[in-house]
């Protein structure tokens, strides 16, 4: 099967980018930094999406241009004779999957709600109405499986139509029109009565509120915001040639994925601070209190649709880059054409995202930790807690081990080319440092996870020693 190829560098970059924003950046990012106290938080994030997230993303790049292939097909091009690596492969492919199982009911509850404001329903409500129809919309199963199913047959349509011609054609347009639908926002933010007061609580950071939980918190948002370590860097990295040095790229696709979550506080804050919303409002943030800001605000139905829009545009953007990685590694393991294996994939991720959909009505009854827990909880424990951060340990180690592909044939792939160079220093960080600061991060997701009503392994550990 001949290797497909993106048509520019423009649309490696944007679809690379496309595949890191997305929900966790215009939802997760703002109400985080919220219940962190703010500047603080935003800057933490900074220095750890530098310090994490972009030596992480190089290597991506790097294992994915090399092998030319994707990750369920990586390492048995890299790897040495008899080697096991290649098993990350398969459980890469899982994670993707899994990943869409929850990510296209929670894009759908954004189209549903974008339109919902297009309509008009969503305005001229009292705020006790607004507050209702998010539960309202979970709790209708029809609504909830109809616009999942929406999604997920939107995104295999683009891509049927090829990797240049629809992927990376429809991700342009959509970045495109994202960046600028994000700035009339924000600079309509700057004029909302609130906004000094919101965006002095967002920038200025304020280190009396910092603690453990806000580096952690920190540290957690900016690893997994790029969706590292279940290949869905690698496997643009296999689409482009070795004429640009990797560095350049990774850089360029970080300030983009910054500057949208940046962004998105910029529209958010200054809105809570003019209509008497907590910032601190935690994942409902988006969803419940946003439409309540919207319905009280001036020209509420224009300004909804436009930030639902955008909204639509964020999501789907990481939903085409991850259905892609999907239809990637099973092309290579089945030998399909492109239209046959959009088909069978998209039939596949429609019906195993179904419990989620499911998850807050029929199956509601099923609570896999605490009480309030659903489907959709334990589908993101196992990807955020598990394949996430135990994937990205994988492909580290992978790079800089003599057992591994080596940390020299990392250096000279992701040196081939024009643009910034990675200097051989970086080595002791790569090797020791990171390995290590990822499997904290892994242990602290498992450690203070709250598998049942009150019942953490940490309390747990500290009240047998207790004894």
């Amino acid at each position: 099967m001949e290797r497909e190829r993106l048509g520019s560098r423009l649309g490696f970059i944007l679809l690379s980018a496309g595949c890191a924003i997305g929900v966790g950046n215009v939802w997760k990012f703002p109400w985080m930094a919220g219940q962190y106290g703010g500047g603080a938080f935003v800057l933490f994030y900074f220095v750890f999406l530098i310090l994490l997230g972009l030596p992480v993303m190089l290597m991506e790049f790097s294992l994915g241009r090399a092998s030319q292939s994707s990750p369920v097909k990586l390492y048995q091009k890299l790897e040495k004779k008899g080697q096991k690596w290649h098993l990350h492969g398969f459980a890469a492919l899982a994670a993707n999957f899994l990943l869409m199982m929850f990510y296209t009911s929670v894009t759908g509850w954004i189209l549903y709600y974008f339109v919902s404001f297009l309509s008009g329903n969503m305005t001229g409500i009292t705020n006790e109405a607004s507050e209702k129809l998010f539960g309202g919309m979970l709790a209708n199963p029809a609504v909830m499986v109809g616009f999942m199913a929406l999604v997920v047959v939107l995104g295999f349509a683009v891509l049927s139509f090829g990797l240049q011609k629809g992927v990376e054609r429809i991700t342009k347009y959509m970045m495109i029109v994202l960046l600028l639908l994000m700035v009339v926002l924000a600079v309509h933010g700057f004029t909302l009565s609130g906004a000094r007061e919101g965006l002095r609580f967002y920038l200025r950071p304020d280190f009396s509120k910092v603690n453990g939980n806000t580096v952690v918190g920190a540290m957690n948002q900016a690893f997994f915001t790029l969706s590292l370590g279940i290949g869905s860097m690698a496997i643009f990295g296999s689409y482009i040639g070795k004429e640009r040095t990797l560095l350049g790229e990774s850089v360029n696709i970080l300030v983009l994925d910054t500057f949208v979550a940046v962004v998105a506080g910029l529209i958010i804050f200054p809105a809570c601070f003019t209509f008497d919303v907590e910032p601190s409002a935690g994942p409902s943030l988006l969803f419940v209190a946003m439409a309540k800001v919207f319905n009280n605000m001036v020209g509420g139905r224009f300004w909804g649709s436009l930030f639902f829009l955008f909204m639509v545009f964020a999501a789907f953007s990481t939903i085409l880059a991850v259905f892609e990685n999907i239809l990637a590694c099973v092309r290579e393991l089945t030998g399909w054409g492109r239209v046959k294996a959009c088909v069978v994939c998209a039939a596949a991720v429609l019906l195993l995202s179904v419990p989620c959909a499911l998850g807050f009505n029929v199956w509601s009854g099923f609570t896999p930790f605490t009480s309030a827990s659903s489907v959709l909880d334990l589908e993101d424990f196992l990807v955020s807690n598990c394949f996430l951060p135990l994937g990205s340990l994988c492909f580290v180690l992978f790079c800089v081990s003599k057992k591994g592909w080596g940390f020299d044939n990392f250096l000279q792939e992701v040196n081939t080319g024009k643009g910034l160079k990675v200097g051989r220093w970086i080595r002791p960080y790569v090797t020791y440092v990171l390995p290590l600061v990822i499997a904290f991060l892994f242990l602290v997701g498992i450690f203070t996870f709250e598998f049942a009503d009150g019942f953490t392994l940490i309390s747990w550990v500290k009240s047998w020693l207790c004894k």
